[in-house]
């Protein structure tokens, strides 16, 4: 099954731009935001009586070791004892928290990133998901997933995991040459993912996700397409692929990588070229962005029914809810508004410690952010706009209203990347490889904005 797009479309448009986990994105939040302001939002939706359950995040900073690649917020060290001091002050979060949003609210999707969360040892994961379910009500069937460093897990691990309620794993990967991962300071051997991979199944794990990355240093198309051959064997019920964003200025780890060794533009599009035909031909539906599944893994049928949502942690099968975000630098989304918590481990201590939730940015969105992130979200979800929809719920009319951006849009439908009629806009088979060009039309802040550097490129 051909990607059908032709290269030198991938070429064309291959600019940077948000991956639209939000919008208004991150990069817009103001330090006019505050804690109060957050306080208000966690208030009214306490004394909202409809209420969906909510989703929580909650972030663990620490690794052993750096991945050069790597752009997530962390914490290099091998002294575990930051562990429980950390778990400390995310129990006096938690508390704070519900004191404004009330305790025992539902929660159906719950997600630990980092950094590393499998840096915490079994205890730890315990301690913490006995904090968790004091202060909130984990509903039966909801999403519980947590990211593994292949390298810090074994199978007896997985169990505990799977005991204490996780039901989806996400491994790193990233690459399985040796040259490679030695290239980003991170040698992890294929037998072992395959060991593990095949462990969690037997364990009762629903779902096993993959991350891989192309771009990175000492890979070529044909040591890559060695590595999509191996995955396509391991065959993960998803599978992550992101293109690798060298930006030395913003993330120092970045700055051990060698320029000279990254592969040229050329190189980087025809493994992502190669890499959609083969995960095609091995199977797998491709659900828009970076993200592939499996026919039956429940984020590919949530596609095919229209059900696919987007929130920080990527594509979702559950829908747009409420986000309460646990750790350092994490990001939620409370109502019409977004918050982040304070990027230091020493700002965000310091903070809890005189009896404060550690909001240190933020945004509340106004009328026309709320349209544009539903326009966004639609392109990015369900592939379409429909005037009808969209007119109704924000009473607008949507052809007068994006009238500049219809206009910004015919260069995109000329390559057959998009079709606009009377009823609204549909992303093409082909488009939905590029649909972050599709959705950045809409992007108010974009418009005026000459400065597009810190995003990743598209491609």
């Amino acid at each position: 099954m051909s990607h059908a797009i032709p290269d030198d479309l991938l070429q064309r448009f291959d600019v940077p731009g948000p991956r639209y986990t939000s919008y208004p994105t991150a990069d817009r939040f103001v330090e006019a935001f505050t804690e109060a302001d957050y306080i208000q939002a966690l208030e009214q939706r306490r004394a909202g009586s409809l209420a969906q359950p909510l989703s929580i995040y909650v972030h663990i900073p620490f690794c052993e070791s750096v991945c050069y690649y790597c752009a997530c917020n962390k914490v290099i060290t091998r002294h575990h004892g930051k562990a429980a001091e950390y778990l400390r002050y995310l129990s006096r979060e938690m508390e704070l928290q519900v004191q404004h949003l009330g305790a025992g609210q539902s929660v159906s999707q719950l997600h630990l990133g980092g950094g590393t969360p499998t840096f915490l040892s079994d205890e730890e994961l315990s301690d913490l998901m006995h904090m968790v379910r004091r202060h909130f009500s984990l509903v039966p069937g909801g999403e519980y997933s947590v990211e593994v460093d292949p390298r810090t897990v074994t199978r007896q691990r997985l169990e505990v995991l799977h005991r204490l309620g996780f039901n989806r794993l996400s491994f790193g990967v990233q690459d399985f040459d040796p040259a490679v991962q030695k290239a980003v300071h991170r040698v992890q051997p294929a037998e072992q993912v395959f060991a593990l991979v095949a462990a969690a199944r037997e364990i009762g794990f629903e779902s096993v996700n993959v991350d891989l990355i192309y771009g990175l240093p000492l890979q070529t198309p044909e040591s890559f397409a060695r590595t999509l051959t191996q995955v396509s064997l391991l065959r993960p019920d998803r599978i992550a692929l992101y293109g690798y964003a060298h930006l030395p200025s913003r993330f120092k780890p970045q700055r051990r990588i060698l320029s000279a060794e990254l592969p040229s533009p050329s190189d980087k599009l025809a493994m992502l070229s190669a890499s959609l035909d083969a995960l095609g031909e091995a199977g797998y539906v491709y659900v828009g962005m970076d993200h592939f599944a499996l026919p039956d893994d429940a984020l590919a049928v949530a596609k095919r029914q229209g059900r696919l949502h987007r929130n920080f942690q990527g594509y979702s099968t559950r829908p747009d809810c409420d986000l309460i975000a646990l750790g350092v630098s994490a990001i939620g989304r409370i109502g019409a508004t977004y918050s982040q918590n304070a990027k230091t481990l020493e700002e965000y201590r310091d903070l809890l410690d005189q009896g404060r939730l550690p909001i240190v940015r933020g945004l509340a969105l106004h009328r026309d952010d709320l349209l544009r992130r539903a326009v966004i979200m639609s392109i990015m979800c369900q592939g379409e706009l429909s005037f009808e929809s969209i007119d109704l719920g924000h009473l607008i009319d949507s052809r007068s209203y994006f009238a500049r951006e219809f206009e910004a849009l015919q260069p995109l439908a000329e390559a057959g990347l998009v079709q606009i009629d009377g009823s609204g806009l549909q992303v093409t088979a082909r488009g939905w490889y590029l649909v972050r060009a599709i959705a950045m039309v809409f992007d108010r802040y974009l418009q005026t904005d000459q400065d597009r550097a810190r995003f990743s490129r598209i491609i």
